[in-house]
């Protein structure tokens, strides 16, 4: 009986953590996402040329927490900290969101 509720609990604290990472609104971050598309391409295709990385086909949390980096600068790149320096929490999850639909 322990092991069941363990079970139970365990799989409904992944349920509320899989909804609050997946909290973005798509449709709000494709109008974010339009600053992003001159180096990764409007498909999130990247640049390979310019080493510019694939964003399509990333999971949203990944992405957030990337962004998220970036903007604190964890993650040392002066262009993404440019680039994030004015997004808030919501943006950044939008524009995850948004481009985790890109394939």
């Amino acid at each position: 009986m322990k092991k069941v509720l363990m079970t139970v609990a365990a799989l409904g604290m992944a349920a509320s953590f899989g909804s609050a990472v997946a909290a973005g609104d798509a449709a709000a971050g494709k109008g974010t996402y339009g600053v992003c598309s001159g180096c990764h391409g409007a498909n999130g295709a990247g640049n390979e040329a310019l080493k510019y990385p694939k964003l399509a086909g990333l999971d949203a949390a990944y992405v957030a927490t990337q962004l998220t980096d970036f903007k604190s600068g964890k993650r040392d790149n002066a262009t993404m900290k440019a680039m994030t320096a004015g997004l808030q929490a919501a943006d950044i999850e939008n524009v995850a969101a948004y481009i985790a639909t890109l394939k």
